[in-house]
């Protein structure tokens, strides 16, 4: 019956069963039970208009008294509500036709917003929620925790704003919800402390408290978190028992007499990775390893021992980075250090086609041991002879089939991913759940760390007299900005009007580049390979050097908008000073009036240079949807219920219990063996509805 239509719910039918599919994903009558709510309203909280006051954020209900249109010179429409005890007007600019349509007075409706006062008490384009205060349905909108849910224009105008998702969901729970079979059995649950599935997915809808509407997002969460690492656990084992049971056996001698000629000490985390490296390539099974640290921590010199190990085996290493100004990094400093008897090689997209013909031939032939490039690694026309080992550089830049590609090149290859970007654990044991982690926390004692300060616009001329004095001291200076030309819906300084200004008013005597992401690869590495020679005193960019750009030299890092970037993107930025003798600083310039959200951004990063913690304060600044990205870049942020910001202590609980009955169910399916007892957590997983996540999986 879950897999019934909707169009069959009362009120629905065929046409608009179409909308709610086009619009929400909703197909059938289990996608409805599940449709989570946007947020909850506590009709306990609500403000009485009496007692609102200017600045307060407040959420009001009223009934409306007058719709109009207003204004000569700019329109906008006055709905005035009326709780009783006061009046307040929700004033709306844009979508002034539609909003005529929806608000009708003698409705009862709620707003949600910021209390501002222009010849009366009024909220500037609220949040709003219509209820039905006189239906006979009373109970499911007033004296209650109310739930709000997603919605859009189009949704609401077939009558699916969250009124009318409350009536239609009602409507299935009073009918359809005895169909629904828990994937737990009671024990189960029991152990664990969760709410039964029948009794959450009616306390989603229709909660009488906030904590029981936590509680059934929780037990939801659960069923998501369990089913992703029981799928990951399975892998995992799938993975190694189709590698068979013989060591891979490696001459370590090139390695050792590598890791004591360096001209440094590897750190103590330099070290441990290079060793559960080391490890993970003696084993039968490939390498599944996610190597992170913090910007500056020295992860390039463990990806050379761990190419330096598999040259040992005779095969070789692929190394593929986001950007050709990385990748070709990358290649001096593998050139630099690695013994001259390895052959490495360097393909992207500027190569020539003369010397990508002798590229081709030396990596298809055997004689280069060591190919590092961008996506030009991918392509069809590079045969690899034997490849043992694929590094990944800023793998959060590539996509899961983009690394797919590369691994069929060779016969099941260790797979070694890197990032400068560290990721909170709850990210890592749900996105990376497949990889085992190593972490390079310990920067090296030789460096120095960066001083952080952050300044409003209009102390910018000392801003700009500190960058003076520094270049006259010989250093350079990045100067940062979110934009390459003006746009006149965002009022931010462009990178071009920037270097303008600076090259022709401010530092008119000093050598002002300019470098964004729209130059030609050949533009841009004449400016870097300038900038590295030290040919240019003040380098105006995008973030297009937020990544692998190298310039010891360089130690002072202005971001001008501060407040626009991430946390994450912020530390990165800061990561490209600090890398010679020098002391270096950071400074975060942003407008004398900042947004809070801003604001704590800003704060955050000045209080700490600890990448680790910068990444867990992200998470929870920006929410685990945003931060995790776009599944094109190889993440998924398919979770309907679980919130990978405050959810570890479940994400926890779900792997240890995942772990132990996939190892289980492994076991018993190498042996063929009737799985018994353990035979109904099979069954589990087939009622379990996961469908998001399973169709990104797959």
């Amino acid at each position: 019956m879950l897999d019934r239509s909707v169009q069959y719910i009362r009120g629905i039918g065929p046409k608009k069963s179409s909308v709610l599919l086009d619009e929400a994903g909703i197909d059938t009558v289990e996608d409805l039970l599940y449709y989570a709510p946007r947020r909850y309203l506590d009709r306990s909280s609500f403000s009485e208009i009496r007692n609102c006051f200017v600045n307060e954020t407040v959420t009001v209900g009223g009934t409306i008294k007058s719709v109009r249109v207003l204004g000569a010179r700019r329109r906008f429409l006055e709905v005035i509500i009326d709780d009783g005890t006061d009046t307040l007007a929700g004033v709306f600019f844009a979508g002034i036709p539609y909003f005529q349509r929806i608000f009708v007075p003698g409705e009862t409706v709620l707003f949600s917003g910021r209390i501002e006062f222009f010849r009366k008490k009024q909220m500037v384009h609220p949040e709003y929620d219509f209820i039905d205060e006189d239906s006979q349905i009373q109970s499911i909108h007033t004296g209650r925790v109310v739930p709000l849910y997603p919605s859009t224009e189009k949704l609401k105008a077939n009558g699916f704003d969250s009124r009318g998702f409350r009536r239609i969901i009602r409507f299935a729970i009073d009918n359809y919800l005895a169909s629904v079979e828990d994937p737990l059995p009671e024990d189960f649950r029991s152990r664990l402390r969760l709410m039964p599935l029948h009794d959450a997915l009616f306390s989603l809808h229709f909660p009488d408290t906030m904590e029981m509407a936590e509680n059934a997002r929780r037990r939801l969460s659960f069923n998501e978190l369990f089913f992703l690492q029981y799928y990951i656990s399975m892998s995992r084992q799938k993975l190694r028992d189709a590698a068979g049971t013989q060591q891979r056996i490696a001459d370590t001698d090139m390695l050792s007499s590598f890791i004591a000629n360096l001209p440094f000490r590897l750190t103590a985390d330099q070290a441990k990775a290079i060793d559960e490296i080391a490890h993970d390539m003696r084993n039968p099974f490939p390498m599944n390893r996610l190597l992170q640290g913090d910007v500056g921590s020295g992860k390039t010199v463990v990806a050379m021992a761990a190419s330096l190990f598999a040259c040992g085996r005779g095969q070789q290493t692929a190394v593929m980075a986001p950007t050709e100004i990385l990748a070709r990094q990358h290649y001096e400093s593998f050139t630099a250090f690695m013994p001259s008897a390895i052959k490495i090689l360097l393909l992207t997209g500027g190569t020539s086609q003369s010397e990508r013909k002798a590229v081709h031939e030396a990596v298809a032939g055997g004689e280069a041991q060591v190919l590092i490039g961008t996506h030009a690694l991918i392509q069809n026309d590079v045969d690899f002879n034997n490849l043992g080992l694929i590094v990944i550089d800023e793998q959060h830049r590539f996509g899961v089939n983009q690394r797919a590609q590369l691994r069929i090149k060779g016969d099941n290859p260790d797979l070694l991913i890197m990032t400068a970007t560290p990721i909170p654990r709850s990210l890592s044991l749900t996105l990376y759940g497949d990889l085992d982690v190593s972490s390079i926390r310990e920067k090296p004692s030789t460096r120095i760390p960066v001083r952080t300060m952050a300044f409003p616009e209009s102390r910018l001329p000392g801003v700009y007299r500190s960058i003076e004095k520094y270049i006259s001291e010989g250093r350079q200076v990045y100067y940062v900005l979110p934009l390459v030309e003006e746009s006149q819906k965002i009022d931010l300084k462009s990178a071009v009007e920037t270097h303008r200004l600076l090259s022709t008013d401010t530092f008119p005597h000093r050598r002002v580049e300019l470098l964004h992401g729209k130059m030609s690869f050949a533009e841009k590495d004449d400016i870097m390979t300038r900038f590295k020679n030290g040919g240019i005193d003040i380098l105006v960019s995008t973030t297009v050097i937020e990544v692998g750009i190298d310039v010891p030299n360089a130690t002072v890092m202005v971001i001008a908008h501060a407040e626009r970037f991430g946390l994450s993107q912020l530390h990165q930025l800061r990561g490209r000073v600090g890398r010679g003798a020098h002391q270096s600083f950071c400074v975060l310039v942003h407008p004398d009036s900042v947004a809070p959200e801003g604001l704590r951004r800003i704060e955050a990063i000045t209080a700490t240079d600890d990448g680790f913690a910068i990444a867990e304060e992200d998470l929870k600044l920006r929410g685990s949807g945003e931060l995790i990205g776009l599944k094109q870049h190889g993440h998924f942020s398919g979770f309907e219920f679980a919130d990978l910001a405050k959810d570890l202590d479940l994400i926890t609980l779900a792997r240890d219990e995942a772990v132990k009955i996939a190892s289980r169910d492994a076991g018993a399916l190498q042996t063929n063996e009737r799985m018994n007892v353990d035979g109904r957590y099979a069954e589990m997983f087939n009622r379990m509805r996961t469908k998001r996540i399973l169709s990104i999986l797959s």
